[in-house]
């Protein structure tokens, strides 16, 4: 038995039907933070239960119902989510098994004292040279998997 969670971030107000298919399946779906627009949570509640947060584009009365941080659990594991990780003020030895961040447009995965680190990139508009990404994570019996996917376009 798996339960798979669809990550994204930084879609500023872009929400490309690469990024829909690639999540249509997810059992979750977190959103990192820089929204942009409520439409694209409204629209990714379509393909699943969303968590979000609010990052440092999200302003506005519609952005004032995320919050900065937030700590979830899903299929066992605490997951912790944060727009910008040079803010983290959390202590990731505190039984949080991965830590969600957007901000920097970087895809990367990491793990880190026992914690796994998950940037998934920017699923919005290019920004420099950067890839279009997200990310999946697959929660099984033997541990997390995470994956990068590049969603290309232009």
């Amino acid at each position: 038995m798996s339960f798979r969670i669809g990550i994204i971030s930084d879609t500023h107000g872009l929400l490309r039907p690469e990024a829909e298919r690639r999540l249509t399946g997810v059992d979750n779906i977190v959103h990192a933070g820089d929204i942009g627009r409520p439409e694209i949570v409204d629209a990714l509640r379509r393909i699943a239960p969303v968590t979000a947060i609010r990052g440092n584009v999200d302003s506005g009365a519609w952005a004032r119902e995320y919050p900065d941080t937030k700590l979830v659990r899903l299929a066992g594991k605490a997951i912790y989510v944060l727009h910008d990780l040079k803010t983290l003020q959390a202590d990731p030895g505190a039984a949080i098994d991965l830590i969600v961040s957007g901000h920097s447009h970087v895809p990367k995965i990491e793990t880190v004292g026992g914690v796994l680190y998950l940037n998934p990139g920017s699923a919005g508009p290019r920004r420099f040279n950067l890839p279009i990404t997200l990310a999946t994570l697959e929660i099984t019996p033997e541990g997390l998997r995470p994956e990068i996917h590049d969603l290309g376009g232009g």
